[in-house]
């Protein structure tokens, strides 16, 4: 009979989100700054922006700390998300949402995430670009 390796007990707490994980606010901020170096230089997401991109960047940094488990502080300041009804007055066809993920594909890329967290954000954009897609698609 062969000896077992004695048993040792994984301590178990509370579930580690997101936010948590990544450092907390720190982290959505520097993301939202990469995704925004992005889209100023885009030709097909730059006249969607206002010119000082600043509040954009916050806005998105406070929003995605929230969804991935942070504070509740954009829900405080600006309301419920209701990314549908805030991206209603801009028309989002397949190019500004591809325009978009790329941006934000290459924010999440470039923070160097563990592959299970960077492709549970991958998936999260891709499933928001897709809904926010609100008009018929341009003649090319």
């Amino acid at each position: 009979m062969s000896e077992q390796a004695p048993r040792r007990d994984i301590p178990l707490g509370p579930p580690v989100t997101v936010y948590e994980f990544v450092g907390g606010q720190a982290f959505f901020d520097v993301l939202a700054a990469r995704f925004y170096e992005g889209v100023a230089i885009d030709p097909v997401l730059r006249p969607l922006y206002p010119d000082d991109l600043t509040d954009s960047i916050g806005w998105l940094a406070g929003f995605l700390a929230q969804y991935w488990g942070g504070p509740g502080t954009y829900s405080e300041q600006r309301g419920h998300p209701r990314l549908r009804m805030r991206h209603a007055g801009f028309a989002i066809t397949s190019a500004e949402r591809d325009a978009w993920l790329a941006h934000m594909n290459a924010a999440v890329r470039s923070a160097v995430l563990p592959a299970e967290v960077e492709a549970q954000m991958l998936e999260y954009f891709e499933r928001a670009a897709d809904h926010l897609r609100n008009a018929p698609e341009r003649d090319a």
